[in-house]
C-alpha cells in the first residue's frame, strides 16, 4: 500500500490549527502536529481516530531548538503540506506589556515560523512538489493600537507569502496566506483581552476558517480572507489613512471596551 502524503501543523492543539488538522486527517494526510502545551497529545488521540496516523510533537516554536526538534520528528519523510499555524496574541499598551512576552510574541509568530518554513520549503523545492500554508490574519491590514506588536507580525507575514509565492512561482511548490478576522479560539483570553470588545464579541468558527484555508490551500489560491465582514473590512481598510484604522483600532482592542 503506498504511503499517505504527510502534512505538518503547528499550533494544533486548540482552536484554528486544530481544525486544520482535522481537515487534513479527512483528506486523508497523515500528520505530525506540534504545540507547546501538552494539549497537543490529546488532539492526536482525537484526529487519529479518523483512520491516519497521527505524531504529537510537544515544543516550543519560538526557538530554533523547537523548530529542530519538529524538523527532527519529520525526519527525511516528504513534507506534501506545511501548515505554519502557530501564533500568538498580546494585548494592551504596547508600554505597559512585558517585553520578555513581547519577544515570544515575535519570535512565535514571525522567526519560528520563517525558520520551519525555510527548513521545510527548501525540502519541498528539491522536490519541486509542496504546499505551504501560512496563517495571517486581516489584523495585518491595521495598525492593532492596543494590540501593536501582534498586527505587525501579522502584517510581516501576510507581506512574506506573497513574496514567497511570486519567488517559488512555476516551482511546484504554492503558497496560500489565510487571512481571518476575529475567530472562536481561545487566543484573546490567552492574550489577556477578555476586558475588549473584540475579545467578548461574536466571533466566526473556527472549523470553517479553517476548511476555507485549507481548501485554498489545495487549489493552490494566493490568499483567502474568511467571511463576508472581513472582505468588506480589508477593502475598506486599503483606501483608509492608516491613523484612522488605528483610532478605530482602539475602539475594538482598549482595555475597558467590553460591553457590560
Amino acid at each position: 500500500m503506498a504511503a499517505k502524503q504527510l502534512a505538518v501543523v503547528t499550533g494544533a492543539s486548540t482552536g484554528i490549527g486544530l481544525e486544520l488538522a482535522r481537515c487534513c486527517a479527512e483528506a486523508g494526510f497523515d500528520l505530525v502536529l506540534a504545540a507547546n502545551e501538552s494539549a497537543i497529545e490529546d488532539a492526536a488521540i482525537d484526529l487519529r481516530k479518523l483512520g491516519v496516523s497521527v505524531e504529537a510533537v510537544e515544543t516550543d516554536l519560538a526557538t530554533t531548538e523547537g523548530v529542530d526538534m519538529l524538523c527532527a520528528a519529520v525526519g527525511e519523510r516528504p513534507i506534501e503540506a506545511l501548515l505554519a499555524n502557530a501564533g500568538i496574541g498580546l494585548g494592551k499598551a504596547f508600554l505597559d506589556q512585558e517585553f520578555a512576552r513581547i519577544r515570544c510574541v515575535i519570535d512565535t509568530n514571525i522567526t519560528g515560523t520563517l525558520y520551519l518554513i525555510h527548513r521545510a520549503g527548501n525540502q519541498m523545492l528539491r522536490r519541486n512538489s509542496g504546499r505551504i500554508l501560512i496563517t495571517g490574519s486581516i489584523a495585518g491590514f491595521m495598525p492593532g493600537s492596543f494590540q501593536a506588536v501582534y498586527n505587525a507580525t501579522k502584517a510581516f507575514l501576510d507581506s512574506f507569502s506573497f513574496a514567497l509565492r511570486e519567488e517559488l512561482r512555476d516551482s511546484g511548490v504554492t503558497v496560500t496566506c489565510l487571512m481571518p478576522g476575529a475567530t472562536e479560539t481561545e487566543f484573546f483570553r490567552r492574550a489577556d483581552m477578555m476586558d475588549t470588545k473584540v475579545g467578548t464579541e461574536k466571533k466566526d468558527d473556527a472549523h470553517e476558517v479553517a476548511k476555507a484555508g485549507f481548501d485554498a490551500m489545495l487549489r493552490g489560491d494566493s490568499n483567502i480572507v474568511t467571511g463576508l465582514k472581513n472582505k468588506i473590512q480589508t477593502t475598506i481598510a486599503s483606501i483608509t489613512p492608516n491613523e484612522m484604522l488605528a483610532r478605530q483600532h482602539r475602539k475594538m482592542a482598549e482595555p475597558g471596551t467590553a460591553k457590560s
